[in-house]
């Protein structure tokens, strides 16, 4: 049995916001920090032991064998996390709808957590030489990790009212950073400070472990399927999800601000998710780091310096974007986030030593915190009243998810054409530049609306 559910419980919330804790080490370990790391390692080592150094453009490139087809390392491992948001995509919107009907977003919620956390720990045996089933584990565990999330955002509409949700979602974020950086250090203290060879399997393993662990508390205290009203019998209940879908697609016709919102969240997201997921091997590829020189110039300790910079300063970005919100309103505080994402695209450009990588990372960490948090929170602000919550995340989720499938996409395809990141970079820039667009018109049409509410 459960806890006894009722709103704005201190306990559920604190629950709610520690799944974050619980499944942010898949963000910054997985996806972020050490296997990226890992993977360019063990991929242009092996390009250099079996040929497959080539010339893209007048740049030196490592290729890898992918189904009997060459690929740049790096450029494959953007079309592996394209792939696995399009299967998101096509998937949540079926079961977010069944969870909705049935009361079962807890039960989808830890379904997606274990799938995501089996794909952490199969990466232990990851393998160079047998590339497919060894990117089927990231596949898997992106998958496991996204899904998840669609169910986990929903509860946020449940658990309290919305003039909390700022707060909440920023302290759910900030507990994701510090939990993060916590079990980092640990493996890094376990390894020796030393990422390669770093002992992949017990790290990997790790992760899943403190994943699937966490999660019990969180699970233990949400509203499970008793808390929901038994509804009216459906037929064809696997497409109910899409009909809801259009549902809501329907309905955000009547909400103009809400529909606009979910435009710009679309597009500069695509910038937010692209940096998070390939930002280290950007550093690792075009920063010029020092073998020899002093610790902070050395590519290894340098990139898990940054990386341990970023989480850090994005617990301080959160909460100030909260306070900041409150103070601006959340929409204007999003958009001087998206004009400070500018800044970053502009300067990671242009830059090429270590020392500027480093100021560039402080200040990427400062905004995504913020950008994260007061994303999730606005849109769950701005939906009319519903019961159907987990279809309007799922909404929110499906727009996010397409987003992530043409960002790293098109990053990848950036990177095979001109042999480098930084066109990529610019195209990251464009994202921005539309979003700040569309947020202003999104923060017109709220103002409109304030005011003939108040006539």
């Amino acid at each position: 049995m459960g806890y006894t559910f009722k709103k704005n419980d201190p306990k559920v919330i604190k629950a709610w916001t520690f799944y974050d804790w619980a499944n942010s080490v898949y963000n910054l370990i997985i996806s972020t920090a050490i296997f990226p790391i890992f993977y360019q390692g063990v991929t242009k080592k092996y390009a250099e032991h079996n040929g497959l150094i080539e010339k893209i453009d007048g740049q030196t490139v490592e290729m890898v064998m992918f189904f009997g087809r060459k690929f740049v390392n790096t450029e494959l491992y953007s079309y592996v996390y394209s792939a696995s948001f399009l299967v998101i995509v096509l998937l949540v919107p079926i079961l977010s709808g069944i969870a909705d009907y049935s009361g079962t977003k807890k039960l989808f919620m830890k379904i997606f957590c274990y799938i995501g956390a089996a794909g952490c720990a199969s990466l232990s045996m990851f393998d160079v030489e047998n590339l497919e089933f060894s990117m089927f584990s990231i596949f898997m565990a992106s998958i496991g990790f996204w899904g998840s999330l669609v169910f986990y955002n929903s509860f946020l509409l449940e658990i309290a009212d919305k003039d909390q949700h700022d707060k909440i979602s920023a302290r759910g974020f900030g507990l994701g950073y510090i939990g993060s950086v916590l079990l980092l250090v640990a493996i890094l203290v376990m390894d020796g400070m030393d990422i390669l060879p770093i002992k992949t399997g017990s790290s990997f393993i790790l992760v899943a472990v403190w994943w699937v662990g966490f999660a019990q508390y969180t699970y233990y205290y949400l509203p499970d399927k008793s808390h929901y009203p038994k509804r009216e019998k459906q037929y064809n209940i696997l497409w109910y999800g899409y009909r809801e879908i259009r549902k809501v697609w329907n309905e955000l016709k009547e909400h103009p601000r809400v529909k606009w919102f979910l435009s710009s969240y679309f597009v500069y997201n695509m910038g937010v998710q692209t940096i998070m997921l390939l930002a280290v091997l950007f550093a690792s590829k075009e920063i010029q780091w020092v073998p020899d020189g002093e610790w902070w110039q050395t590519k290894q300790t340098g990139l898990i310096v940054s990386i341990i910079l970023i989480q850090l300063v994005a617990v301080g970005g959160a909460w100030v974007m909260s306070k900041w919100s409150s103070r601006f309103g959340n929409l204007k505080t999003l958009m001087g986030a998206a004009l400070i994402w500018i800044i970053c695209t502009i300067i990671a450009y242009f830059i090429h030593l270590p020392q500027e990588f480093y100021l560039l990372a402080l200040l990427v960490g400062f905004v995504m915190g913020g950008t994260q948090s007061l994303s999730r929170s606005t849109y769950s602000k701005m939906l009319p009243p519903t019961d159907d919550h987990a279809s309007y995340f799922s909404f929110f989720d499906v727009m996010e998810k397409v987003g992530l499938i043409f960002g790293p996409l098109m990053f990848g395809l950036l990177e095979g054409i001109f042999g480098n990141m930084r066109m990529s970079v610019l195209m990251l820039m464009s994202f921005f530049v539309v979003g700040l667009v569309l947020l202003s018109i999104t923060r017109r049409i709220e103002a409109k609306d304030v005011k003939v509410a108040n006539a």
